[in-house]
């Protein structure tokens, strides 16, 4: 079964403001899927639409097959929703807090504690757990945060830039945690960010969006093949001869396409044999963020509709 599944979805604040223009997508249980662009590109407001927070203008939408604006009790008790400013309570404890949202869900004060206590654990927030959440930094807050949206064991996870404001070593902790409710507990997780280098390390699947507009969706090796289908080698080498199709990067730094992988080795071999002192032979392929501009770029010089 699909986790997540949107169909020509729209959503229209105004007659002039469009946030979402006919998006189709699906995400299949137990991926990372990163909802990929910039601030204003319809991000939140399809999450709050899966969520139930919001209500399409068109389209069907629906989370682990129940459709979120007629079942919203049954999507809040399989799904958790992390925002970038979470709201929790500053004046009650870290425990405290995760008891309470605990108990929300419809948990026992025994249980949310003992939930409450092992994700305090795993999110290196043990020490702090009879602390108040005023006295919190920013990124202890945001790990908080992600406690609380794990505490009723959710199927599906909509996380809102999830490692914003956190150090480099907590922000490893968290995409660690992430990538293992994944892959040993099932949980699919709509990552949303802008931050295109990031969702590369930690997503396994991509949509890309702009202005509304769903541009491409798939893995990583999918989106290469829709944007280019060449392969290019990218060499540091001294006394370089002439190579058809070669471009200087910069100093002592070239690249060349080539049509395979097999190419490779009988590219160097042939520098070598004319005099080139190789020093780094590196194939490169398209980056998510090249990806990314190429589709934007792409849609950009599209006709208008």
């Amino acid at each position: 079964m699909k986790a997540i599944e949107i169909k020509h979805l729209q959503k229209q604040f105004s007659p002039d403001q469009w946030a979402l223009k006919d998006v189709d997508l699906s995400v299949e249980t137990g991926k990372v899927f990163g909802f990929l662009g910039p601030n204003g590109a319809g991000k939140t407001t399809t999450v709050k639409i899966l969520s139930g927070i919001l209500k399409a203008t068109q389209g069907e939408v629906s989370v682990l097959g129940f459709d979120p604006a007629r079942e919203p009790v049954k999507v809040h008790a399989a799904s958790g929703v992390l925002t970038e400013h979470a709201e929790m309570y500053d004046h009650l404890s870290a425990i405290d807090n995760l008891i309470f949202f605990g108990e929300v869900f419809g948990l026992s004060q025994a249980e949310s504690r003992k939930r409450g206590e092992a994700l305090l654990d795993t999110l290196d927030l043990t020490a702090a757990a009879a602390q108040k959440l005023k006295t919190f930094s920013t990124g202890m807050r945001q790990r908080l945060s992600l406690a609380r949206t794990l505490i009723h064991q959710p199927k599906v996870l909509f996380l809102d830039e999830p490692t914003s404001g956190l150090d480099p070593e907590s922000g490893k902790s968290v995409n660690q945690l992430l990538n293992r409710l994944a892959k040993e507990e099932g949980i699919t997780i709509f990552l949303c960010t802008h931050q295109l280098r990031y969702a590369q390390e930690i997503c396994t699947d991509y949509g890309l969006l702009d202005q509304g507009k769903l541009l491409a969706a798939g893995t990583l090796a999918e989106l290469r093949k829709k944007v280019s289908t060449q392969t290019t080698v990218r060499i540091e080498a001294a006394k370089m001869p002439q190579i058809a199709g070669m471009t200087l990067l910069g100093f002592d730094s070239f690249e060349i396409p080539v049509t395979t992988r097999e190419d490779v080795p009988r590219l160097v071999k042939q520098l070598v044999a004319g005099g080139a002192l190789i020093y780094h032979v590196e194939i490169h392929e398209p980056s998510l963020e090249e990806i990314y501009f190429k589709f934007v770029d792409a849609q950009k010089e599209a006709p208008d509709e």
